[in-house]
């Protein structure tokens, strides 16, 4: 094992959230994108197991956007 002296700087990093709101709104593009998606799959398929899939996932997918969007305005609210 090798011992470059290198020293760790264990300060975390400054808390910058100010691009927060525009990753979030393409976090919910981009969800919304999957959701699509994944309906067009389900016209696709015939195995009853795979819809009862894509149906919990996309279920989850709208969760979270729901999640996204009360973060985007908790976000605005503190950029106020």
């Amino acid at each position: 094992m090798t011992n470059n002296n290198q020293t760790y700087s264990n300060k975390p990093n400054p808390d910058d959230r100010s691009d927060n709101v525009e990753k979030l709104q393409s976090m919910i593009h981009n969800t919304i994108e999957n959701i699509e998606a994944a309906e067009d799959s389900l016209a696709c398929t015939d195995s009853e197991t795979q819809k009862q899939q894509i149906q919990a996932k996309n279920e989850r997918r709208r969760e979270s956007i729901e999640s996204f969007r009360a973060e985007v305005k908790d976000e605005a609210n503190q950029q106020g």
